[in-house]
This record gives structure tokens, sequence and C-alpha cells, in this order.
């Protein structure tokens, strides 16, 4: 996997963006339900299963056009963590009970007993698909891509599968 996720955010959200916002201002802010999730997966690196993951993230209450600005962190069962600052992008279909979500971070990656990823600075990119229920609770299946962009020579990047569980907040 590469920047896919990270290319498909940009576009999904800056079409999204010019089509539905900029009558207001492309980047207004404006109030959104802010959101806790928690999810658990599989980690791959190089085609391979090698630790389970817990991740949690924090979507804040205010968004700039349609990115919501997001906060997330990761611990794997093999001691690696990651944990980052960046923004998510939610398309809804179906009567809005169906949705899309991708997600674009950079953070902070260290090793633990897992994988050299060749650089401590880390871009999460990904994409969930998933139902929300009336009351607001999502759950989905998420899947994304980690590495360093590139920034050093070294860069193998990680893979996690996941199904997630997202709660609003008051």
């Amino acid at each position: 996997m590469d920047g896919t996720f990270a290319v498909l955010f940009l576009l999904a959200g800056l079409t999204d963006m010019s089509v539905n916002y900029c009558g207001d201002g492309c980047l207004a802010e404006r109030d959104v339900q802010k959101r806790f999730s928690i999810s658990a997966g599989d980690v791959q690196f190089q085609d391979n299963s090698i630790a389970s993951e817990v991740y949690a993230r924090y979507e804040l209450a205010r968004s700039y056009g349609p990115f919501q600005p997001t906060f997330g962190v990761s611990v794997t069962d093999e001691g690696s963590a990651w944990v980052g600052f960046g923004a998510t992008y939610t398309g809804k279909f179906a009567r809005d009970r169906g949705y899309v979500q991708l997600h674009l971070m950079p953070g902070l990656y260290a090793r633990g007993s897992g994988p050299d990823l060749g650089f401590p600075i880390e871009f999460r990119s990904g994409a969930e698909i998933g139902y929300e229920a009336r009351n607001g609770i999502r759950v989905g299946i998420s899947y994304d891509h980690r590495s360093n962009a590139d920034i050093k020579s070294v860069n193998p990047g990680l893979e996690t599968i996941q199904l997630r569980v997202s709660v609003p907040l008051n």
C-alpha cells in the first residue's frame, strides 16, 4: 500500500468542499458532532500478520469545511505505539445510515518490539465503511496504512484491519 488513501482523502474532501462548503467560506468553522471511537484488529507488515492493535480516536466538535480535526493513539500487543493528529472526512449514503470515512493523520511511532518503519514520523491514512444507528453509534470496518511517506529511504509501512465502534459525545 502507498499513499492512495491520502490522495483519496484530499480528492474527496476538496471536491466536497468546492461543491458544498464554499458558499460560506470553503474552510469555514462549524459545529459538528464530537465522537470517541475504539477499534481493535490485525496489524500486517510485509503481507504477514504480526500483532493485534487497539486504537482510540477522538473527533473534535468543530470542522473546517468538510474536515474534522481528530486525535488518535494506538498500541499493539508487541509494544509498538503511535500517536497523531490530523483530520477525518465523512460521507454518508443510504439515507444517512451508511457512511464512509477517510482520514489522514501525521504522528509519532514508537517501535517497541515491532518492525523498524524507518523514521519516528509516520503518516496514518485509511478508509472506514459502516453503519450509523439512529442513536448515532457507528459500527464499521477500517483499513489503514502507516508509513513515513519516503521521508527516509527505509519506508516499509504497516497496514491495519480493524472493527471500530464510534460513540457520539454530548
